[in-house]
């Protein structure tokens, strides 16, 4: 019989406790094995309890989380960390360096206004699956399939990468095609993905090219600091993207929380556009809707990039680009924090390669020089 995911639930509200440990109690796989007010006396839990995950609260009296999470990576190096954050400012750029200190990621909290009800059943969707996914190994009597099991954390540089001509983790041929000029680069994220954009933006030339589109699956304000964030950090200007803003080489526009993001043709000009289209694989930006619209304006022009993430979104979006005669690139497991996004696509056969992490802006720099 599978063991219970013993979780440790530090924050220092005692309803978020009681109301958080009657979510995850909801699940017969879980288990809230204890809980703490704050981050000193969740250190003092941690050889005790001996949890296979920690929520942890960002903003805490006398150890806050980010203290709390160096201290836990010092211990504990593997033991999987989700941040629970509030949607504000300050929630938003601390959940951010949290990423960035070796959290493996984050969850909304639940805000004071509207229908508590359902604020707890969105908590519910996205935390679970979460759990169940960085603890897949206590859940399994045998192990799973490696391409289905995310590595627990490890800082960057992550290791090398086999070259494209020899894709690893995949039965899957991939045909070689024809290079064509790229004219655009979209890229489509979630878990794991602010820490594999500060590592993969930097290393692109402020000369580059064409504009690059992404989507980072993110709530409103987090994707506006994650973009100053990688601004700061990237020769290239990097901002959310604004309706009605004129795609340029050079420029990396990040859909905003919230909205869908996706490119127009107006004449000679690509623009951008924000929609509050109904979610797609519950995500809104999605991958999909911004693969599909870069499929529809720059057809066999476009190289799509998926990266580390939960789910599938994207697959759909990257058979509308290969369809089209586009060209796609996706994060290798090894390097991915869940390689359930890239896996997919690399499942169905739709990539061109797998590249590690390190690598990867490399290889799109050499698909750019083509036909130029």
């Amino acid at each position: 019989m599978a063991t219970k995911i013993r979780i440790l639930l530090v924050d220092d509200s005692a309803v978020i406790r009681r109301l958080l440990t009657d979510v995850l109690s909801g699940d017969p796989t879980l288990e809230v094995a204890d809980t703490a007010a704050n981050g000193r006396i969740a250190l003092t839990k941690l050889a005790t309890v001996k949890p296979d995950l920690v929520i942890l609260d960002v903003e805490m009296p006398e150890m806050d989380g980010l203290e709390t999470l160096t201290e836990i990576r010092k211990r504990q190096p593997r033991l999987p960390v989700i941040m629970f954050s509030s949607l504000t400012e300050r929630g938003a750029a601390v959940t951010l360096e949290a990423l960035a200190l070796g959290a493996n990621d984050y969850v909304a909290k639940p805000s004071n206004s509207g229908n508590m009800s359902t604020a707890l059943q969105r908590v519910r969707d996205e935390l679970i699956p979460r759990i169940k996914t960085f603890c897949r190994d206590v859940l399994a009597p045998i192990p799973a399939p490696a391409a289905e099991r995310p590595p627990a954390f490890k800082a960057w540089p992550t290791p090398a990468s086999t070259p494209v001509s020899a894709p690893r983790s995949t039965p899957v041929p991939l045909a070689p095609r024809l290079r064509q000029r790229v004219d655009v680069i979209t890229i489509g994220l979630s878990t794991g993905g602010p820490n594999a954009l500060a590592a993969l933006l930097p290393q692109l030339s402020a000369q580059l090219p064409v504009p690059i589109v992404i989507v980072q699956h993110m709530p409103p304000i987090f994707t506006r600091l994650l973009a100053e964030r990688l601004a700061t950090q990237s020769a290239l200007s990097v901002a959310e993207g604004t309706a009605g803003e004129i795609l340029r080489p050079g420029q990396i526009r990040i859909a905003p929380g919230g909205s869908h993001m996706i490119v127009e043709r107006q004449g000679a000009q690509v623009r951008l556009q924000l929609n509050q289209d109904e979610p797609e694989n519950s995500c809104r930006p999605a991958v999909d809707v911004l693969f599909r619209s870069v499929a529809e304006v720059y057809r066999g022009n476009a190289l799509a990039v998926i990266m580390t993430g939960m789910g599938q979104d994207g697959l759909r979006g990257c058979e509308a680009i290969q369809q089209t005669g586009g060209s796609i690139l996706a994060q290798d497991e090894a390097s991915s924090v869940v390689w359930g996004m890239p896996g997919a696509v690399v499942k169905a056969g739709l990539a061109d390669g797998q590249i590690a992490l390190p690598q990867l802006a490399r290889e799109i720099l050499a698909r750019v020089r083509v036909g130029r």
